[in-house]
């Protein structure tokens, strides 16, 4: 399947969050820079796509309302502070509403009980994970406000009650299981930036590519390319990602640009065998155009168009290295709560050489240099 949306940077004049829209578009605010988010989950046997609007919006306001948050499994608790007049509420007074993945809950103010004045207690359209709506259950314990929320998934522990920077890295330790990040993109800048966020965000080690090649070569990859060509540069970094395959809890950031080998679909050998997000530049102003975007992109780019996920970004500032970052989590995380079998594949994909046969995966008797043995062996089921 392939999930798209959209990210909102924040004008730096204005107060500060992120937007993330939910199936209907939100009217366009400039000047702004602007993020499309296209996580891209393939059934390349059937050679199909699936595109689903993400209504997950990393927006929360709980104004000045204390809350406490608790995962018990198969639910989860939250706990609102009702403050000083909580013993003159009534449960008339309290509404709450939520969906799949949002949750608002508002307040009849006592004092403005027959002007209809409602107070926001809490508000968020991005819980960390899916909901029951039909099944939540909220009582008044003392001062408090209690929500009982039924997890659609209850094997997946919540670390917060909304998704953030904070709960996406902590929450993708269970996912990940290890699982090595690469990205790819037309930015080695870019690439740099980003897994250096993703790593300090999750406690991995963060590589480049670029530094690993001119610390071998003993000199600048342009100068490289000028002496020996693109190609020369791909296969020296083809290299490198083989000795980088086997390693666990990396994010590499890997060469920009024709001279990278992620522009070539036979140097995807060794990606395959962590999960690879491209971060694609865009010059899309909405939603709409950047989809347009993406199809040409993908017949133009073979190589970048083996990406697991997606995030298009438009307007780069380093400023917003987290926003993308977080982005990236967030895809990632959809990826995994789709197939939770990935990292265990990615695993045995890896213990069995990276022959190349991903996502189909070979019996370890498989051949990759005969092509009569691809059309007549079996996949491996997992």
């Amino acid at each position: 399947m392939a999930t798209t949306g959209r990210f909102l940077c924040p004008n730096p004049s204005t107060k500060s969050r992120l937007v993330f829209p939910a199936k209907y578009c939100l009217p366009l605010i400039t000047p702004c820079n602007f993020l499309f988010l296209r996580t891209h989950f393939v059934n390349k046997k059937h050679n199909t796509h699936h595109i689903l609007l993400c209504s997950n919006t990393p927006f929360v306001s709980t104004g000045s309302t204390h809350y406490e948050f608790n995962d018990d499994s198969s639910e989860v608790e939250l706990r609102l502070e009702l403050g000083d007049e909580s013993s003159t509420i009534t449960p008339g007074q309290i509404f709450v509403d939520g969906t799949e993945n949002s949750l608002v809950i508002k307040l009849k103010h006592p004092r403005q009980h027959s002007s209809g004045y409602l107070k926001t207690l809490f508000q968020t359209n991005t819980l960390y994970g899916f909901i029951k709506p039909s099944e939540t259950i909220w009582y008044i314990d003392d001062a408090q406000l209690v929500v009982n929320l039924k997890k659609q998934d209850s094997e997946l522990k919540w670390p917060d009650i909304m998704e953030s920077w904070e709960s996406l890295t902590t929450g993708s330790i269970q996912l990940f299981k290890g699982t090595s990040i690469f990205l790819v993109g037309d930015s080695t800048d870019i690439n740099h930036k980003i897994a250096r966020e993703l790593a300090v965000g999750l406690g991995y080690t963060p590589l480049s590519t670029k530094e690993l090649l001119e610390a071998y070569s003993k000199q600048s990859i342009d100068s490289w390319v000028g002496e020996e060509g693109s190609d020369a540069v791909a296969e020296a970094e083809c290299a490198i990602l083989e000795s980088l395959s086997s390693q666990a809890r990396t994010v590499v950031a890997t060469l920009g640009g024709s001279h990278g080998a992620a522009t070539r679909p036979d140097k995807w050998r060794h990606l395959y065998a962590g999960f690879t997000v491209w971060l694609s530049q865009s010059q899309a102003t909405d939603e709409e155009s950047a989809k347009e975007e993406a199809i040409a992109e993908k017949m133009k780019i073979k190589g970048y168009s083996n990406a697991e996920v997606v995030v298009k970004v438009s307007g780069w500032d380093p400023t917003y290295s987290k926003t993308v970052a977080q982005a990236s989590l967030s895809a990632l995380k959809r990826l995994l709560l789709s197939n939770k079998n990935l990292p265990g594949k990615k695993s045995l994909y890896i213990r069995l050489g990276s022959r190349g046969d991903w996502p189909d995966i070979k019996p370890p008797a498989w051949d990759p240099s005969s092509s009569s043995s691809s059309s007549t062996t079996n996949t491996l089921a997992l």
